[in-house]
């Protein structure tokens, strides 16, 4: 995990640099965020996808190094888990890799609460192995299908295709409160069960699915993109075949464009409308969508068209009445 946490730090100063250049805002003004009030205080209590969590922390440090007096807590306890706080209240900003669901609006509404969706960036779920892993290149989404599902017999690499190892197939997932899970069971299971038991790892924290297939010849697993660049040296990205086509692998452009597919999707925050009464809330949402393009590409994630951000800044600016 050092050179996970070295990548990321170099990540983290490098936004820094880039964030304080591009908005014209000297190291030394500490007190000041961009468009953001003198002497800002109080807390900002931040829930939510581990796959967002990369985009969030380098905005959190740097929003931080200029706003200093302002606590900002950040966890990762999944989409799911974050929409559990936020729909009670207990958060003002719910990272999301999946929208909303309509159960978790209605509990919302019961508890007279309103989620404002922003949409952060493109991300492109990515089905990876160990770089140890000598015999797949590209898989299809039915072999996907195979390896995954609940009510599939194929236990080994044999059993989806005879050339590959009679090997036992070990997976690796996030576990049901990620929207990343949500969105695989969405558009790969098809809202089918997945296995679990023996031989598969649910998790929320991407992190350790990235320690088990690594180490491991014949894993294989899935998360978002970003987690897949920052360990491109110990795991391989698998090209993705719908079976009409050629594999796509993932990168910025496919992602964007939508080649990739069926595995491209946006990611998102969703901030309790209430919260924006409160000065540090507002400023660092405001902070977070004139930020979120060049945050979202320094860790490995695709940044929506300028104007889509200013679309948002716009609604936020409405619903703060400013």
């Amino acid at each position: 995990m050092k050179n996970i946490k070295l990548v990321r730090i170099f990540a983290l100063l490098m936004l820094t640099f880039g964030l304080l250049a591009a908005c014209g805002v000297e190291t030394e003004d500490n007190n000041t965020g961009e468009g953001g009030e003198q002497g800002l205080s109080g807390e900002v209590l931040i829930d939510g996808s581990s796959t967002v969590f990369p985009i969030m922390e380098g905005l959190t440090y740097q929003y931080n190094k200029e706003n200093p007096n302002v606590e900002l807590s950040l966890n990762s306890s999944g989409s799911g888990g974050g929409f559990k706080k936020s729909t009670v209240g207990e958060i003002d900003l719910s990272n999301a890799s999946r929208p909303i669901q309509e159960e978790e609006i209605a509990i919302a509404e019961e508890n007279g609460i309103e989620l404002h969706e922003i949409e952060l960036a493109y991300d492109g779920l990515s089905v990876v192995v160990s770089q140890e892993n000598d015999f797949i290149e590209n898989i299809t989404v039915e072999q996907l299908r195979q390896i995954f599902l609940a009510d599939s017999d194929a236990t080994k690499w044999s059993d989806i295709n005879p050339e590959w190892p009679e090997e036992t197939i070990t997976i690796y997932s996030p576990g049901h409160d990620s929207g990343t899970f949500d969105y695989f069971n969405e558009v790969i299971l098809e809202d089918n069960p997945m296995k679990e038991g023996e031989n598969v790892t649910l998790n929320e924290d991407d992190n350790l699915l990235v320690q088990g297939i690594q180490n491991d010849p014949y894993a294989i697993g899935y998360f978002g993109y970003a987690y897949y660049l920052e360990n491109q040296d110990s795991l391989k990205v698998l090209g993705v075949s719908t079976g009409d086509g050629e594999p796509v692998k993932p990168n910025g452009e496919t992602i964007q464009d939508g080649s990739y597919t069926p595995l491209s999707r946006p990611v998102f925050t969703y901030v309790n409308v209430a919260s924006l009464e409160k000065p540090q809330v507002y400023d660092f949402v405001k902070f977070t969508l004139e930020n979120a393009g060049e945050a979202s590409e320094q860790v490995g994630y695709v940044a929506l068209p300028e104007e889509n951000y200013q679309e948002q800044l716009d609604e936020i600016n409405n619903l703060a009445g400013k």
